[in-house]
């Protein structure tokens, strides 16, 4: 059996949106790789309580957190340190997806705000207290963002979606700058589709199309993106593998972003 070498050995994570898709792969590898603690924080408590049990050595605790509420956010921070001491990493992976098409002449203002406060707002508060956290044990850490290829183009449809995930990675460049000197590395993640139950519960057929579509326009064949990949990419950008890496979206999207908009015939 292959030794798998322990990149997170002793550190202590936090993962949002942990108990399903990319966030429960990557709490599986963290995991594997030896991190001494990973805090699942989400919103689907019984989902995120199994994920947590099904890990052996008792290495993952679940926590409930909106990420929406700052407090909540805070208190999440808070419990980690308080309880291992330390906090290393923050993957802050929570999003949401309009339930409609939200294309700008029918854009609708309470739903674009709803999108808005979880994956911007969210997004910002978990920069903010892990870095806190990070800055108060004497620097150091590394945050992961979730952002996505809307983020580099623009989109058919999804108006709300595509705004939201722009401010990532304005949130990411900015804070990087600003964190750097504490040591603090600030980096995203920008995939292009794959099935997650987030994909799967917002407008199941358009998503199975974009997915569909999605493939034949990559510019690598004989290979579909799945959570795994993204769960890579987001351990090589924790550890000490990207040590000098800061500031940077990391896209995972098999060559997507030099061909056309995939989305552009919907």
């Amino acid at each position: 059996m292959a030794v798998v070498m322990q990149k997170l050995k002793g550190k202590v994570a936090i993962v949002t949106g942990g108990a399903s898709g990319i966030g429960e792969a990557t709490v599986r590898l963290f995991a594997e790789h030896g991190a001494r603690a990973v805090v699942i924080a989400d919103i689907q408590d019984e989902k995120g309580r199994a994920v947590a049990e099904s890990i052996p050595l008792q290495v993952c605790s679940y926590v409930h957190c909106d990420v929406s509420d700052e407090n909540q956010v805070k208190g999440l921070v808070d419990w980690t340190v308080k309880k291992y001491g330390q906090l290393d990493i923050m993957f802050s992976n929570a999003g949401t997806v309009g339930n409609s098409g939200q294309k700008v002449l029918d854009l609708d203002l309470s739903e674009f705000d709803r999108v808005i406060r979880v994956n911007a707002r969210g997004m910002a508060a978990c920069v903010k207290h892990a870095a806190r956290a990070m800055v108060e044990q004497g620097g150091r850490g590394s945050i992961i963002c979730t952002g996505s290829v809307g983020a580099s183009k623009g989109a058919a449809w999804r108006t709300d979606y595509t705004m939201s995930k722009h401010a990532v990675l304005g949130l990411v460049t900015s804070a990087s700058r600003q964190l750097g000197k504490y040591g603090i590395r600030v980096n995203s993640i920008s995939p292009s589709a794959v099935m997650t139950p987030l994909m799967s519960s917002a407008e199941a057929e358009t998503s199975m199309k974009v997915l569909k579509m999605y493939g034949p326009l990559t510019s690598l064949k004989g290979i579909t993106l799945t959570v795994k990949h993204l769960a890579d990419a987001v351990l090589f950008l924790a550890s000490d593998d990207s040590a000098f890496v800061n500031g940077h979206d990391l896209l995972v999207d098999g060559g997507l972003l030099h061909l056309p908009d995939p989305m552009s015939s919907l």
